[in-house]
């Protein structure tokens, strides 16, 4: 089973080490998120936003919704309830006060939870999305398994996350960036000056493109699809159950 190595050497376990991290940076993140992205991540969600939408669903999970940027972009949906699923607290209580002055407490409810082992029956959600998360999953395959288990059958699964360009001269330009330029941007901006290395190294060390698909088949997702952007940086994944 694949699995990443916590952020940083600790008697803590990975998802004691990432709900730690994420509360300690979550009052930092949002305006990390600009800066590190460029601000295109906001693209990025839109497109997941307008693939859910196409299949049409009544209700949606967010798997690590963080501070809930993506749950509440997921209102543009017809969904009427929308779940946001967060380990961190610190992460959840910004989208909850985000959710409030949106006016969407009545649509949108963010929970504390575990995303590989969630308090829902098998057969719930007619969508799951997951954005900048699978890679904290303590095992991989664990977390899709329950992910699988939770969503209806023909229910549509979207991942976005990041990924590794192929192509010269994005694959160096990357590499530069990650390995020493996000981990300078962390370091000055966010009060825990490991966290934005672990989030490069585990970039760095997390499948994706056609072995993330492997893996999803492997769980038994159907119809898998993935979808490079911006050069390759990041990747969105479709898939069915």
């Amino acid at each position: 089973m694949s699995k990443i190595k916590p952020y940083k050497h600790s008697d803590l376990g990975k998802k004691e080490q990432v709900t730690q991290m994420f509360d300690t940076i979550s009052g930092d993140y949002d305006g990390l998120n600009r800066v590190i992205s460029f601000g295109i991540d906001i693209k990025w969600r839109k497109k997941v936003v307008k693939m859910v939408k196409e299949t049409n669903p009544e209700s949606i999970l967010d798997i690590a919704t963080g501070t809930g940027d993506l749950a509440i972009n997921l209102a543009e949906t017809n969904a009427n309830k929308i779940v946001g699923l967060d380990i961190s607290s610190g992460m959840l209580e910004i989208g909850k006060e985000k959710v409030k002055n949106k006016g969407l407490g009545d649509r949108i409810e963010m929970i504390l939870g575990d995303s590989e082992n969630m308090p829902f029956e098998t057969n719930t959600f007619d969508a799951i999305t997951v954005s900048f998360g699978v890679r904290n999953f303590e095992t991989l395959e664990n977390g899709l398994k329950e992910i699988y288990r939770v969503l209806k059958p023909g229910g549509t699964f979207v991942i976005l996350e990041t990924s590794i360009p192929t192509k010269t001269p994005y694959k160096q330009g990357y590499n530069i960036y990650s390995k020493h330029i996000l981990p300078v941007i962390g370091k000055l901006f966010s009060k825990d000056r490991s966290a934005y290395k672990y989030l490069s190294e585990s970039a760095s060390a997390f499948p994706y493109g056609e072995a993330l698909n492997n893996i999803l088949r492997k769980i038994g997702f159907i119809n898998v699809e993935d979808f490079p952007q911006t050069f390759g940086v990041a990747t969105i994944y479709k898939s069915v159950k």
